[in-house]
């Protein structure tokens, strides 16, 4: 949804937009606030993107065979 608002913001409004989907404009606002400063992202959000990346590594270092419980 965001990419949408961001794609149709300066047309319509951030505020019109939101009114006519299910997201408030703080969650709007608080979404790109992150994505501007991802320092202020939880612990576990950014623990998570890392262990992303490591699983993605180790799959990739196994000939991505391997299935979710040996990864």
């Amino acid at each position: 949804m965001v990419s949408f608002i961001d794609e149709h913001r300066a047309q319509f409004g951030v505020e019109s937009i939101c009114s006519q989907l299910p997201i408030a404009p703080s969650t709007y606002y608080h979404h790109k606030a992150l994505e501007a400063d991802p320092e202020r992202r939880a612990d576990r959000y950014r623990q998570d993107e890392f262990l992303t990346a490591e699983i993605q590594r180790v799959w990739e270092d196994n000939f991505c065979v391997y299935g979710a419980r040996k990864v």
